[in-house]
């Protein structure tokens, strides 16, 4: 039986539509954007092997192109659907903090910074631009590799800092161990961050180690 045989009620489209987007599991979710299934298998029913297969959600959309595809019943253009959607998801978040009232607490920083930084295999320094009211003016990458004092030079935060005309700036970068505790070279760089900026009349608000499902502020250790 495919799921074009289930009562209307039970179909994942049909119930995204009469009951809401919450109202689904992660399976019937990423069955939608599956679209169909194999000759053997509904989309529904793909979608769990999908989801047990890779331990969740988070698994299966940080998996590797070459990864995805070794999966029986799927290819490149479900791999491509499911990296769209994800990269859609990130970018409407970008969207709300630049458009949305000023940033009042470290976690609304902390939810966006995650969702770009967490699942990277690779250490990236970021920033977010401010203006005067802590609205998102501008999110970049700026240093990708190993973050140390050496590799993330402040001159070049400065500079994009003054390009866009920033008031503030939360920086930010992650470690792909998972573990978000700072480090010492973190905490210096923090400092010298700080020290640069300040020379041009711009504030460094915080600076955010995101880990695997943790994330720690800076500012609330009290290093700036």
């Amino acid at each position: 039986m495919t799921i074009r045989d289930w009562p209307a009620a039970e179909r994942p489209r049909e119930k995204l539509l009469t009951q809401g987007p919450d109202a689904l599991s992660d399976a019937e979710l990423l069955a939608i954007l599956l679209h169909t299934g194999t000759p053997h298998a509904s989309a529904l029913d793909l979608a769990r092997h999908l989801l047990a297969g890779f331990g969740g959600l988070r698994g299966l959309l940080s998996a590797g192109q070459h990864e995805f595809c070794a999966v029986d019943g799927v290819g490149q253009a479900r791999y491509a659907a499911l990296q769209a959607a994800l990269e859609i998801a990130r970018r409407h978040l970008a969207e709300r903090l630049q458009r949305g009232d000023g940033l009042t607490s470290p976690r609304m920083a902390e939810e966006f910074l995650a969702a770009q930084l967490r699942d990277r295999p690779y250490e990236v320094f970021c920033c977010l631009f401010l203006d005067t009211r802590h609205r998102v003016v501008r999110f970049a990458e700026l240093f990708r590799g190993t973050i140390d004092g050496a590799t993330v030079h402040p001159r070049e935060v400065v500079r994009s800092a003054l390009h866009c005309n920033a008031a503030a700036v939360i920086a930010a970068h992650n470690h792909p161990s998972g573990l978000a505790e700072p480090s010492r070279a973190d905490e210096l760089l923090t400092r010298r961050l700080q020290a640069a900026l300040a020379l041009v009349d711009i504030r460094l608000l915080d600076h955010i180690v995101i880990g695997d499902g943790a994330a720690v502020s800076l500012s609330e250790r009290g290093l700036i």
